[in-house]
């Protein structure tokens, strides 16, 4: 019995062994790729790692950030919107920045009206108050002469008639008469010359002072109305009403960094891109008007012949492609700028990493 079971076991083993051979010896074959790879066009080329970026005269993308902080109070941007220069984006709550503002223009028009009374004087009421005083000083001279030359004339008949002590009250009343009759005079010329010119100019600097100031708080109240500065398109919203944002960005809760608010591009009738060219082949790059490239768009069967634009001459880390910045090897890499034209909206995003190929002409 025990040798039947042995046996039993020694068939299926050599069965099993038969099958799994038989399994493993099929020939697999490879699934096609879904697009060719990438080949050099060339036949002597660099190849470099590439990214889209906005086409600019400098830079790559418009990052726009406010010049103030506050609350967002509404968004009217969005991802893929082509906005022109001026177009509102987004507005930062100005309560405070307008009631300051407001201040500060009432305080200009109230210098500005003390400075108009300056100039206006002397008033003619005021002027009139002035005049009348010169005439009742020139009055009381008249009643103090008279009791004067009385009391003299009286006192010359018959010293007896009066005492020596009352003409010299009446000759004393007389001096305080014309005493206050030239106090008055020159009161009243004061009054006709008008403002003093050290207090007008004084106003007036007050009032450019009050008008500057009142300007610059226009100007900032205005910041609170984030713009485009130029034409474009909107490429990312980094934040939402109600959030905070200030000179530094919007925090971003997923990377822990702080964004720009808003990112554009300029208008992508034409695309940039920048390749980054390890510094090991520098040398073998060729001269700007001897060189042309071709952009592969990974992903796709897509070859794009690219424009040369510009070398940036500064060997930098790769830090603006791989935006790791712990990087234990530090890879530098020169970074060389071409131009495409879009043939069709879909045909290549601002961030895109492309492989490149350069050559000689």
């Amino acid at each position: 019995m025990r040798n039947n079971v042995t046996f039993a076991l020694s068939v299926l083993g050599i069965i099993a062994g038969l099958v799994a051979a038989w399994i493993f010896g099929i020939e697999r074959h490879a699934q096609p790729p879904a697009f060719p790879p990438v080949s050099n066009p060339y036949a002597t080329a660099i190849y470099a790692n590439g990214i889209v970026e906005s086409d600019q005269p400098g830079g790559s993308n418009i990052n726009i950030y406010p010049d103030v902080s506050g609350r967002v109070t509404e968004v009217l941007a969005r991802e893929g919107q082509a906005v022109k220069a001026g177009a509102i984006l987004m507005t930062i709550d100005d309560s405070v920045q307008r009631a300051t503002t407001e201040q500060l223009r009432l305080q200009a028009e109230g210098a500005q009206a003390l400075l108009q009374e300056l100039l206006a004087q002397p008033r003619r009421e005021t002027l009139a108050i002035a005049k009348s005083q010169v005439e009742l000083a020139e009055a009381n001279v008249k009643v103090a002469r008279d009791q004067d030359d009385k009391r003299r004339s009286s006192y010359a008949i018959d010293p007896r008639s009066i005492s020596k002590d009352v003409v010299d009250t009446a000759d004393d009343g007389l001096r305080q008469a014309n005493s206050a009759l030239d106090v008055a005079r020159r009161q009243f010329e004061l009054t006709k010359a008008g403002a003093w010119s050290f207090d007008v100019l004084s106003q007036r600097k007050q009032v450019e002072a009050l008008q500057q100031a009142y300007k610059a708080a226009q100007a900032l109240l205005l910041q609170y109305t984030l713009k485009a500065q130029a034409d474009g398109v909107v490429l990312a919203v980094n934040t939402a009403s109600g959030s905070y944002v200030s000179s530094q960005g919007s925090y971003d809760a997923y990377t822990q960094s702080q964004d720009p608010p808003v990112v554009m591009s300029a208008p992508q009738n034409t695309l940039a891109v920048r390749c980054y060219v390890d510094e090991i082949l520098v040398s073998r790059l060729p001269a700007g008007d001897h060189l042309q490239a071709q952009m592969s768009i990974r992903g796709t069967s897509l070859k794009v012949p690219l424009e040369f634009v510009r070398i940036q001459p500064y060997v930098s880390p790769k830090i603006e492609l791989s935006d790791q910045r712990q990087e234990k090897v530090d890879l530098r890499v020169l970074p060389v700028l071409f131009r495409f034209k879009m043939t069709s909206p879909t045909m290549a995003y601002p961030g895109q990493l492309v492989d490149v190929f350069i050559g000689p002409k």
